[in-house]
């Protein structure tokens, strides 16, 4: 007997949905691909349009659910921005760290978030490429500095070597649990009054403990949503 989607998500205590902007190029669709799959295309296609993808995870007893959307960074594509931000709870805006522009039009993706998604939604900002550090064209500590006055949380990954990939989604999902779960009862009204947690850390790294194996198989005893 087929599965219906009710009884894919039987069992979910939280579903939050994710969505990836950034220039294109910059590496969203090999950081969504490490993340659910551990996977890395050396010839990645650019992005059409949009996808999303699922990854189930457990913090603090429960079982939460990721549905993280990805979209063309092209400008073409921006028809769709209003859908596309639309119930979003946390966002992961990237740069490419050896590309100065991507950077630079960081602040354009934060006004149009700000403009399309809810005014209290999560965002980790991401320098991906930290493989090539040699070829650096954005100093951390400017990235960092840029974070804190925005309010975001601030990482380097590497989609290539996989580094603070997992952290990175992992540390955005953990806030927005904290957020939800906080005030999972007012969320229930008319508006999703949100009030914004742990600020003492925006702009610095964050550090998420790393997935049980078989942590989507059961809920044990484990909190994978501990920062420090």
């Amino acid at each position: 007997m087929a599965q219906t989607q009710g009884d894919l998500d039987e069992g979910i205590d939280y579903m939050f949905k994710i969505v990836m902007i950034g220039d294109s190029g910059v590496g969203k669709s090999q950081l969504l691909n490490r993340f659910v799959k551990n996977e890395f295309h050396m010839k990645s296609k650019a992005t059409i349009g949009v996808e999303f993808l699922t990854k189930t995870v457990v913090m603090d007893h429960k079982l939460v659910k990721a549905q993280i959307w990805d979209t063309a960074g092209q400008e073409r594509y921006q028809a769709i921005t209003t859908a596309y931000y639309r119930g979003a709870t946390g966002a992961l805006l990237a740069y490419d760290i050896t590309k100065r522009q991507s950077f630079e039009h960081v602040e354009k993706w934060l006004d149009e978030l700000r403009m399309h998604a809810d005014k209290n939604i999560i965002v980790m900002l991401v320098g991906n490429k930290s493989d090539l550090s040699s070829s650096r064209a954005v100093p951390i500590e400017e990235a960092k500095d840029f974070a804190k006055q925005e309010h975001l949380f601030f990482m380097e990954t590497s989609a290539l070597d996989s580094n603070n990939v997992e952290s990175a989604f992992l540390g955005l999902l953990s806030q927005v649990y904290r957020t939800v779960s906080k005030k999972h009862m007012i969320a229930d009204g008319p508006e999703s009054n949100w009030d914004k947690v742990n600020l003492e850390l925006e702009g610095t790294k964050i550090k998420v403990p790393l997935q049980e194996p078989e942590c989507l198989k059961a809920k044990r005893r484990f909190n994978c949503c501990s920062i420090f």
